[in-house]
């Protein structure tokens, strides 16, 4: 079965990170998207990964949804050349309204509001509230001490191991997007 994928929403830093290798995968991941025609829906703004990604699907071809705080947009943080742009009050609302504009979901390297975004997707898809896939891109080996903990848990019992099945991790912005395409929802009860 492969998925229809028309927006993606796109979790990431705000900061741009260590050196060049995050805003080089940023831009990689970007232009994919937009080479792809699909829609990027992210936090809005033109700072760090996260400027960078839309700045890469636009000069793709692509379209670039923003949901941004007011807080923020008043604060000048909103990206200026979006193909449309939505100002919420509160960053819960902006969460509620990707989510309901995506049909995956990706969280690149960033902090613990990244982190925050993303176990909410995969949450609601472990939970069955959401039929939507969520992967990890990758980049230089970022998400392999959370992988750990994530072996950690289902160790100790606190997750099924069908459930590490659950996302799609890659550090290739081709086969990730490939991955959510392909990606069968994991069935398997929550509960041990």
């Amino acid at each position: 079965m492969t998925r229809s994928i028309s927006s993606i929403a796109l979790f990431c830093g705000s900061n741009a990170g260590l050196g060049d290798t995050y805003t080089l995968a940023a831009r990689a991941l970007g232009r994919e998207i937009g080479r792809r025609g699909i829609t990027l829906v992210y936090g809005g703004t033109h700072k760090g990964l996260m400027g960078v990604v839309a700045d890469a699907v636009l000069a793709a071809g692509g379209r670039a949804h923003g949901v941004i705080t007011q807080r923020l947009a008043g604060l000048g943080h909103l990206h200026p050349a979006l193909t449309l742009s939505e100002i919420v009050p509160t960053l819960r609302q902006r969460q509620e309204r990707m989510a309901a504009l995506a049909d995956a979901f990706i969280a690149m390297p960033g902090g613990i509001g990244t982190l925050e975004e993303f176990m909410e997707a995969w949450t609601m898809n472990q939970l069955g509230e959401l039929d939507k896939p969520a992967g990890l891109y990758d980049v230089a080996g970022y998400y392999q001490p959370f992988i750990g903990f994530i072996d950690h848990m289902i160790a100790q019992e606190f997750l099924p191991r069908a459930h590490r099945d659950g996302i799609v991790v890659s550090p290739d912005p081709s086969a990730l997007l490939d991955g959510l395409a392909q990606f069968e929802r994991v069935t398997v009860p929550k509960w041990l």
